[in-house]
């Protein structure tokens, strides 16, 4: 008999990574369920993209914010798949501060119960059909927003809030790893400046000025913005060539967090 292809859940997978990575398992020949639910203009496209790869899919729009929504998520996927394999939590709000200013308490709320609460609930009905795979996967997406926080450059690209919830991930990714194994890998991709992502196809990048543009490019040791196709691969390595590591943190930020300052020569030395 076949082994039934396997399924991929991809949270909000309307456009720009989300979308990319469930484009390229569906290119794989991976069955996906996707969700969406801001961003309408962006439905048709998705639905156009996602049908010109051949492959079976289900597009669920949900409100993740809500627990309770949550709670009926996993049924149509198994109703129509039978199976889930694969969890890649892409779901995140926030950042920005030259966006949104300065806090007030809902945006607060908004960005933990996004970033970080939402990939809560969603594991947890997903780990007993990911662990009943016996192969299961899950990819939680971060951001380095989690290790340098509202400091140097970035300080106008992520609010403490955002900072803290993506710090979070990592303990959750940690935790995780135990409840899935050894049916179930949990591994973190934590990204920097993607074009996408706080990088120069957001709203936010424009309203830099291009002295603050420039300083992250050059904070940035390969000096330059992710694209989404960086990411798409770590995602794919994570899930078909990474099979002994689980619980870790994968950082694809083009080495940010060590800063663009070039190393000076080797002093001569006194002896």
């Amino acid at each position: 008999m076949t082994k039934s292809p396997k399924v991929a859940l991809v949270l909000g997978a309307v456009k720009g990574i989300g979308k990319a990575i469930a484009l390229d398992l569906l290119q794989h020949g991976i069955r996906v369920a996707a969700t969406w639910f801001d961003w309408p203009e962006s439905q048709a496209a998705m639905q156009a993209d996602f049908a010109d790869t051949g492959t079976e899919h289900l597009i669920q729009r949900i409100d993740l914010l809500n627990p309770h929504a949550i709670d009926g998520l996993l049924e149509p996927v198994i109703d129509r798949f039978g199976r889930l394999d694969i969890l890649v939590n892409n779901i995140e709000r926030g950042g920005w501060p030259v966006v949104h200013g300065r806090y007030i308490p809902e945006q607060w709320d908004l960005e933990l119960a996004t970033t970080l609460r939402a990939k809560r609930w969603v594991f947890e009905a997903a780990l007993p059909h990911l662990k009943a795979s016996g192969d299961g996967s899950v990819v939680n997406i971060s951001s380095i927003a989690g290790m340098v926080g509202r400091s140097g450059p970035a300080s106008v690209l992520f609010n403490e809030g955002y900072a803290a919830a993506n710090r979070g991930i990592s303990l959750l990714t940690e935790t995780w790893a135990r409840l899935g194994a050894p049916e179930v890998r949990v591994n973190e991709l934590m990204i920097g400046v993607v074009e996408t992502r706080h990088g120069p196809q957001t709203r936010g990048w424009g309203l830099l000025t291009a002295a603050q543009q420039q300083a992250i490019v050059d904070h940035t040791l390969l000096a330059r913005i992710g694209r989404i196709d960086d990411v798409v691969r770590a995602v794919r390595f994570l899930l078909d060539d990474a099979p002994f590591m689980t619980g870790s943190v994968l950082r694809l930020d083009g080495g940010y967090p060590l800063g663009g300052e070039a190393v000076g020569p080797m002093p001569e030395g006194v002896v």
